[in-house]
């Protein structure tokens, strides 16, 4: 028999879910590219009543705390400084306005797609300090490491790193912990996952009783780990469940993790809406303090609140959808963004408004 694929497939998995949801549950997407893979099919708008899909903390630049954003902004504002970062940072507001609006000011402002470009910056300018924003989860920290190996190999004396990069475990641990949010299972990251494998996601069952299910980004995928979710739930059956075989190892990517190992150490981390995590940021490890920016500038974190009035914290934790945040859609759309789940690609609040229209809304809530 020859088993059926794409839409066909896909409406299979649709009709089998109705079946077996048989009570209420909520299930978290993880990552910023599920959120924005589910809106474009529209797959909320098909799910059983029973089954709640609310998204999660698995977008960098949403998760980016104010204290860290007004930080960054200092540092651009820097006449020694050149910043170098990934697009997504460039209109997150703070105090004083974005990178796009520091840079058209006159600040050294640059987008990079890769870290080794930054090493360049550092090589072919060496009368100024070259600063990476380097912002991401465990599937972007191997490149900020890897960067790291070469300036050390270089003796870059003019290259540090803003470090912002953060591991998703915690934050799933951090979810499980509070009670506010009331999460049955997690369709895990399939990027990450890449990278860290099945093992670091095993205390969600053992610990919490919960699911995982580690799943790719199209429609069939996503359908399959909703609905493996949700068998497990009904079985009383506790488990990770790698869907994304064709590229998820249980081990993961051994090379890339020991290239964090050997550069990074955990520590405590900042999260929008989450607060202080214990150990779920990456800190450079002893003997490659000097590139660490926030030590070679001295900087300060200052407590600061740059968006009153925006819920992007209670988003990002499922307590609310972004058509309950006052501003959503009025003050907040993606040409003038207020927060930072609206500025990213893969943002909860840009997903929604792009592809879940008023009507839509009404449909779903």
């Amino acid at each position: 028999m020859i088993k059926p694929v794409g839409k066909e497939y896909f409406h299979l998995l649709t009709d089998k879910l109705h079946q077996i949801a048989n009570r209420p549950l909520k299930i978290m997407e993880v990552c910023g590219t599920h959120t924005m893979a589910i809106g474009k099919a529209g797959i909320r708008e098909i799910l059983p009543l029973e089954v709640e899909l609310v998204s999660g903390p698995g977008c960098p630049v949403c998760v980016t705390a104010d204290a860290d954003i007004d930080t960054f902004m200092r540092l651009a504002e820097d006449e020694r400084v050149i910043l170098a970062t990934y697009g997504d940072m460039m209109r997150i507001p703070g105090t004083k306005g974005s990178l796009a609006e520091l840079r058209a000011q006159g600040a050294d402002v640059r987008v990079v797609y890769s870290a080794l470009e930054v090493i360049a910056f550092a090589r072919s300018e060496p009368d100024r300090e070259i600063v990476f924003l380097g912002i991401g989860f465990e599937t972007t920290a191997p490149a900020t490491a890897h960067a790291v190996v070469v300036a050390e190999r270089e003796d870059l004396t003019n290259f540090s790193i803003y470090n912002l990069h953060k591991t998703v475990p915690e934050a799933l641990r951090a979810l499980l912990e509070d009670d506010k949010t009331d999460i049955d299972g997690f369709i895990l990251p399939g990027h990450v996952s890449v990278i860290i494998g099945e093992v670091p996601y095993a205390f969600i069952a053992k610990e919490y009783g919960a699911v995982g299910a580690i799943a790719g980004f199209e429609p069939p995928e996503i359908m399959a780990a909703i609905l493996k979710l949700v068998k497990n739930i009904n079985a009383s059956t506790p488990a990770i469940s790698n869907l994304y075989r064709k590229v998820v190892r249980p081990e993961g990517n051994m090379a890339a993790k020991r290239l964090l190992e050997e550069i990074f150490v955990p520590s405590d981390a900042e999260w929008r809406g989450l607060g202080i995590i214990p150990e779920s940021g990456l800190a450079l490890r002893e003997g490659y303090e000097r590139f660490d920016a926030t030590r070679k500038f001295n900087l300060e974190h200052r407590s600061v609140k740059i968006s009153p009035g925006c819920r992007c914290g209670e988003i990002l934790k499922g307590i609310i959808r972004p058509h309950e945040c006052p501003l959503f859609s009025g003050r907040c759309t993606p040409e003038r963004p207020v927060g930072p789940c609206m500025v990213s690609s893969e943002g909860t609040c840009a997903a929604y408004y792009l592809y879940h229209g008023k009507d839509t809304w009404r449909r779903l809530f």
